[in-house]
């Protein structure tokens, strides 16, 4: 049976489905030994031979979903130029499948991060227009404003990939105002999946953060997770995050 080549890479567990049209796109998938660099490409995979950097790609059968509660100084990708600690490193203990993360968390943030070798998971679950909510516990410096949680609720101006964008609407509400120690503690949760968005949403309206933890995605909470522990999600969950 006939399918796109980057949904098949995608189901494989090379990368997800907006990657693996990168590798195609910089020639880095071979199709019965041909270089492919055409996106529209039909592959049978049980009768075509695929490799990605010279070697052959497989199916993997068996689709794996992992909720890991992400601690900081961990980078969200599967190898590090730097030799950084990657989030791959936490759920080893998974076996011989090749996990992908779903989205990004930067370096020092921690929280809810999901993993899946389920191309077409990561693609629905990543695609805007499905706008997942995403929901952050955010400490922020100073003594928050009722002015400037309104500006973060209605949408403010950050900068993504050097251009300007207004982000959109966003449930904000405050947890707490440590008037002591000079800290506003905030649950932000938006739909969106900007670089660091929630992090220049504060910077936006004149706050630093000083830490940033993402408690749920969907209604999929890390509560009962100790940091830098994981578990599988079960049928339930994954069907509710691709309705």
């Amino acid at each position: 049976m006939e399918e796109r080549l980057q949904k098949y890479l995608a189901s494989s567990g090379i990368a997800s489905r907006r990657k693996a049209e990168e590798y195609i796109l910089d020639g880095k998938i071979k199709v019965n030994g041909i270089v492919i660099t055409e996106l529209g490409t039909k592959v049978n995979p049980e009768q075509d031979k695929i490799e990605f950097e010279g070697k052959e790609v497989k199916k993997q059968e068996r689709k794996v979903y992992v909720l890991l509660n992400k601690p900081i100084d961990y980078v969200t990708t599967v190898k590090d130029q730097f030799n950084r600690n990657t989030v791959i490193e936490l759920v080893k203990s998974v076996g011989d499948v090749k996990l992908l993360p779903v989205g990004r968390l930067d370096m020092y943030t921690s929280g809810a991060l999901i993993l899946t070798n389920d191309g077409d998971f990561i693609y629905h679950v990543t695609h805007p227009k499905h706008e997942i909510e995403k929901t952050y516990t955010v400490t922020l410096r100073g003594k928050i404003q009722n002015e400037e949680v309104e500006k973060l609720r209605k949408g403010v101006t950050i900068n993504e990939e050097e251009e300007e964008y207004i982000t959109k609407p966003a449930k904000v509400r405050i947890l707490k105002i440590d008037e002591e120690k000079n800290i506003s503690r905030l649950e932000i949760t938006i739909h969106e999946g900007k670089n660091r968005q929630v992090r220049k949403m504060c910077e936006a309206v004149g706050r630093k953060v000083i830490a940033l933890h993402r408690s749920k995605i969907g209604n999929i909470t890390v509560k009962d997770l100790k940091i830098g522990q994981w578990r599988y999600l079960n049928t339930k969950e994954v069907e509710m995050l691709m309705k």
